[in-house]
């Protein structure tokens, strides 16, 4: 399992090279593509990507996955909507997403991975009366990821439409198309005080293909906090141990959002993957 390990490269530090430094140093051979020197991956340019694709080959690391912005966005301009991290991407229109599905879908391929990760909109103050709109749209981008031979997956985030196990997995059962499906964030179903482990697990467990590793708790003022790995109240171990006995053979991307007080993100990412690699010990004893 420590073979399936992958990280995103921005939590550890903004400097990419040193990054893919790092994740040799750490013995992990997969890396999630975020923001590259500090710009969104999906703004690339082709010369920019083939850089990114020679600086990996270079250091021998694979890509575990894109992790676009795509889709976070309004479904509609008339109305108000939540809205949250978009990693350097201007707030967009649908259309103008769906050309940038398209140029990262070409990135992807560029690069050897299949694995796009994509939103659910920004949160509507109703998301149930908007369903059939989100699930028209993402039927049409899986359309779009079957003809290019890519895999689209639907994380739960808090500010989108699909915040919880439960959202997503509807999504992808009425999209019911192969390109399409779950990317399970443990983490961030703790983040919204869910429980992630049995129960948010159990909605997408016949649906995932990719696993985000973060940890978080509700705190008593009633704001959330993100921990290192197995230090919050996503049941990261017992999870792991689920995924693994029920056959899950895809990778674990670590994705903190921790940095502790005084130090770095590396340090934060540092802390995470050394609970992850004792939890893993654990699981295969």
């Amino acid at each position: 399992m420590l073979q399936r390990l992958s990280v995103l490269t921005d939590e550890i530090m903004d400097d990419f090279e040193g990054a893919l430094g790092w994740l040799v140093d750490q013995r992990i051979s997969y890396a999630e593509l975020r923001m590259i020197d500090g710009k969104n991956i999906a703004e690339l340019t082709d010369a920019e990507v083939d850089r990114v694709k020679e600086l990996l080959n270079g250091y021998g690391i694979k890509v575990s996955g894109v992790a676009s912005p795509v889709f976070k966005c309004k479904l509609s301009e008339d109305r108000e909507s939540a809205s949250g991290d978009t990693f350097g991407n201007p707030e967009e229109s649908v259309e103008k997403h769906f050309a940038k599905l398209n140029r990262v879908m070409a990135i992807a391929k560029q690069l050897d991975t299949i694995n796009i990760r994509i939103f659910s909109f920004w949160r509507e103050a109703e998301p149930a009366k908007y369903t059939d709109e989100i699930v028209m749209h993402l039927r049409e981008a899986a359309k779009a990821a079957e003809e290019q031979g890519v895999m689209l997956l639907l994380e739960n985030e808090p500010s989108c439409n699909g915040g919880q196990a439960s959202e997503i997995a509807d999504y992808v059962k009425q999209v019911a198309s192969p390109a399409l499906t779950a990317l399970w964030d443990p983490g961030n179903e703790a983040y919204i005080g869910q429980e992630a482990f049995p129960k948010g697990y159990s909605e997408v467990k016949e649906l995932l293909t990719h696993v985000h590793i973060k940890d978080a708790y509700i705190m008593h003022d009633g704001q959330s906090r993100c921990v290192p790995a197995g230090s919050g109240d996503a049941s990261l171990l017992e999870q792991i141990k689920a995924l693994e006995k029920d056959g899950y053979k895809g990778l674990y991307t670590i994705e903190t959002h921790f940095t502790p007080e005084g130090g770095s993100r590396r340090l934060g990412t540092e802390m995470s993957l050394a609970a992850l690699r004792a939890m893993v010990q654990e699981v295969q004893s």
